[in-house]
């Protein structure tokens, strides 16, 4: 465990908090010091949710560690289940209150409440947030679900969105819709707005949609065994994608599974005349496994981009997304280490980042374009607009979503135009801000071993360059100087570049 600025996963119950938060009916008793509380603020905060996450805290302080704190938490399980009346409840201990080994699960079953009590075992200075909520879930499930009579017409469970998942409200409404156009009916979604007496009656579909398998792979994989239910292994993100998961859907049901169409968009818009300029754009892709996939998919075979470098967080993915930077032919990068993807992406001077909430930060810094695709996200990505990424209205918003950080408006043509203007040159700063000229950045006197330097006149030329092509300008120039065994790069060296990878 280190300490770090940014996390790309918090600790396993926090995963088992968006559970509880994404479910009705269910309690979460968290045996946990006072100050674990803030993670309400993730769910009241970044999601706006109406209401706070049912979970009780046993909030004990240091004083109390002299006594019983197993008394504490039997008494927070006693008050919460007056209070709130549950269906069922699910215990555990935070990474503080672990180190404390008061064995909530134990502690709970000994109590006799008249509900169903669910222990968790979630090792919190092993594993994280994904698996937090993989683990909870699957222990629900196979406390509650059981055997029941399939239903009269064909029916699938989705499995998998959790509260605090990107876009996942928007991403169920429109999977259902699409089940629907092809004859399916959808049984339940869980653990999204499920009830305890819903996961018990999972086992009436014929299959279940795996959604989102950070979140929901082990309980599909064990309702497959308990309960005889297969399970889909494509994500339907992205065009290919979606039609992959409609043949792997007709090939369980027998259906046909033809979908309408007509409201597609993305592939003549992506083939358009605006849109050709952005053929072979270098992107990085970073998030977590299953839209890392669908992205670098997305990417090369529906937008025309190269994939410069792609990878993940969750480690649990680490063999699938390596397998994957195998086809695409790059490097994979795993890791949760937000210093390592920065110092990556300034390696590959990509000109797009599509990332994470974290990667926005990192492209703001290095000046490249970024698009969100992945949690962890902040409250700009919890839009009040319908904005799924699944099917194939999803892939018009992704389209959107990739496209307008690339083309940032007409203003930013314009501005190019007008370069030279008086008001519009960038001696004069921003418009907006009074014009005031923006100091001058001395120039660095040398450069390290093995780099270059820009002089002045070099990058006020530089900045004349289109935004959306000047990151390769800058690559190309400084790859031609350290080949010519230069250390600055002049005015002449940059039209010399030019000249030289133009032939």
């Amino acid at each position: 465990m280190k300490l770090a600025v940014w996390t790309y996963e918090g600790p396993p119950h926090v995963g088992a908090m968006r559970v509880a938060t994404a479910m009705k009916g269910l309690h979460y008793v968290l045996h946990a010091p006072q100050g674990d509380t803030y993670a309400d603020l993730l769910f009241t905060m970044i999601e706006r949710r109406d209401h706070r996450p049912p979970v009780t805290y046993t909030t004990f302080q240091a004083r109390d560690l002299g006594s019983d704190t197993a008394q504490l938490f039997q008494d927070a399980c006693r008050d919460a289940f007056a209070r709130f009346e549950p269906q069922a409840m699910i215990v555990g201990a935070s990474c503080t209150a672990e180190l404390i080994q008061d064995d909530p699960g134990g502690l709970a079953e000994r109590m006799g409440l008249p509900i169903p009590v669910i222990p968790l075992e979630l090792p919190s200075y092993q594993r994280k947030e994904n698996f937090g909520a993989d683990e909870t879930f699957l222990q629900i499930v196979r406390a509650l679900a059981t055997p029941v009579e399939r239903s009269a017409r064909i029916s699938c469970n989705i499995l998998g969105p959790t509260a605090l998942g990107f876009r996942h409200r928007d991403d169920i409404t429109e999977l259902t819709a699409l089940l629907h156009d092809i004859g399916i009916d959808v049984n339940v979604v869980a653990p999204m707005d499920a009830e305890p007496a819903d996961i018990a009656r999972l086992g009436a579909a014929h299959f279940n949609v795996l959604l989102y398998p950070e979140t929901a792979e082990s309980a599909a994989r064990w309702l497959e065994r308990a309960h005889g239910q297969r399970y889909t292994k494509t994500v339907p993100i992205g065009v290919g994608a979606t039609r992959d998961f409609l043949s792997e859907v007709a090939g369980i049901t027998g259906l046909p599974c033809r979908a309408d169409e007509a409201r597609l968009r993305l592939p003549w818009y992506a083939r358009s005349v605006d849109s050709t300029y952005l053929t072979g754009k270098r992107v990085f892709i970073f998030g977590d496994a299953t839209h890392v996939r669908a992205a670098a998919r997305i990417a090369r075979d529906e937008m025309g981009f190269e994939v410069a470098g792609l990878g993940c967080y969750n480690r649990e993915f680490a063999r699938d997304i390596r397998a994957l930077a195998k086809e695409f032919h790059v490097d994979p990068l795993i890791t949760d280490d937000y210093l390592e993807v920065e110092r990556t992406i300034e390696a590959l001077q990509p000109e797009m980042i599509l990332g994470t909430q974290m990667e926005r930060h990192i492209g703001k810094r290095l000046g490249i374009p970024c698009a969100v695709i992945s949690a962890p996200v902040h409250v700009q990505d919890f839009p009040a607009r319908y904005s799924p990424q699944v099917g194939f209205e999803g892939a018009n918003v992704i389209f959107d979503t990739w496209v307008h950080p690339l083309v940032m408006g007409l203003e930013e043509h314009l501005l190019h135009m007008f370069r030279e203007d008086f008001e519009f040159h960038d001696a004069a700063g921003p418009s907006h801000h009074g014009g005031h000229a923006a100091p001058e950045v001395p120039a660095p006197e040398a450069a390290p071993q093995g780099e270059v330097i820009w002089l002045d006149a070099a990058e006020r030329e530089l900045r004349k360059i289109p935004f959306f092509v000047r990151g390769k300008a800058r690559r190309n120039t400084e790859t031609f100087a350290l080949s010519k065994q230069l250390s600055e790069i002049s005015v002449d060296t940059l039209y010399e570049a030019k000249a030289h990878y133009a032939r």
